[in-house]
């Protein structure tokens, strides 16, 4: 898609996805304006959907009481409609500062095929991180966010529960440390190929280990975290990664809870975890996801793709749960998508 001028005078038109009801969306045709100094027009190759917390978002699953903080940096539109949301794209710099033209660049930023950002949004692309592998960065900086959070000593037993993105970006990542043992587990034995591609084990919830030293709970589901807590060997702790929207699950605390003296710590991606706060920052944080990239194995993370032109079919479909799968990739006008179709 070329760029056009509007009628408007220097606006250029752009394409933008808005959530406009649950589980309804549309492509919108908005102005944007031309980059002033310090910021850069940006021509988007790939997004990716979350199919965690966007798909709250599409199902309008966002609590009020918490809206202020769920916020994308670049949303437009309040909770729960109309919004435009979503926050992993990768695109090319077509106008802005001397070095910015040309460079691959990260940014926290919606569904749509061009916009305009301060260069300090952006995060660019290391040569050896492909384009579509690069839109796992918010996944995999949400991973490393649990980590910090709770780090895994020399010969910790280890589960992640919930072999999505995120667990499966976390299990990526725990492969590196030195454990006596590391599980991926999920229900769905079609989860198994995710784990053999990553290199961990895989394993039912019937079948999962126990006596853990911590858990990594991103199901998103009450068995998962109940299953979670019943790996857990004494004095254990579960990082509960996943969000639940509006919905309460229940958290088994009775039975022995207490007298194993178990923890349960929250991890949000949105500010830093407490024990690196003081010394490292968001950008640090992102950098650090960008060097885990370079690694190909995170490839077993993408899912299918779709082109951008279907996204409203594609998020309608994922929303009522027809569409399974790990990220879905969704490719602009002009991209040559190499993510296996599905």
């Amino acid at each position: 898609m070329s760029t056009k001028r509007s009628s408007s005078g220097d606006a250029l038109e752009a394409t933008a996805f808005w959530a406009t009801g649950p589980c309804r969306s549309e492509l919108r045709r908005e102005q944007v304006a031309p980059p002033a100094r310090g910021e850069a027009l940006v021509r988007t190759l790939y997004s990716g959907i979350s199919r965690g917390t966007e798909m709250l978002v599409h199902r309008g699953a966002v609590p009020q009481r918490v809206a202020h903080l769920m916020r994308a940096p670049f949303q437009s539109g309040e909770f729960p409609f109309p919004v435009k949301y979503g926050y992993l794209s990768v695109g090319v710099v077509d106008q802005g500062p001397p070095g910015w033209p040309g460079r691959r660049v990260f940014c926290l930023h919606p569904h749509q095929d061009r916009y305009v950002v301060p260069v300090e949004a952006l995060t660019l692309i290391p040569d050896e991180v492909p384009s579509e592998r690069a839109v796992l960065a918010g996944s995999v900086e949400t991973a490393i966010n649990a980590l910090w959070e709770c780090a895994p000593r020399i010969g910790d037993r280890v589960a992640v529960v919930g072999a999505g993105i995120i667990g499966a970006s976390l299990a990526a990542l725990l492969r590196r440390f030195p454990l006596s043992r590391l599980q991926l587990v999920d229900p769905d034995p079609a989860k198994g190929a995710v784990a053999e591609a990553v290199g961990v084990e895989w394993a039912a919830p019937g079948d999962a280990m126990t006596h853990c030293d911590i858990v990594y709970h991103a199901s998103a589901t009450e068995a998962g975290l109940a299953g979670g807590l019943g790996q857990l060997g004494e004095e254990g702790d579960l990082v509960e990664l996943s969000w639940y929207g509006t919905d309460s699950p229940a958290v088994p605390l009775g039975l022995d809870f207490h007298a194993r003296r178990l923890r349960i710590r929250a991890s949000q991606v949105g500010v830093i975890a407490a024990p690196r706060r003081a010394r490292r920052t968001h950008a640090d944080r992102l950098s650090l996801a960008f060097d885990a990239l370079t690694d190909p194995v995170f490839d077993a993370l993408l899912g299918g793709a779709s082109s951008f032109a279907e996204l409203p079919e594609v998020m309608e479909s994922m929303c009522q749960g027809s569409l399974p799968g790990m990220c879905r990739i969704i490719a602009y006008p002009g991209t040559p998508s190499h993510t296996k179709r599905g």
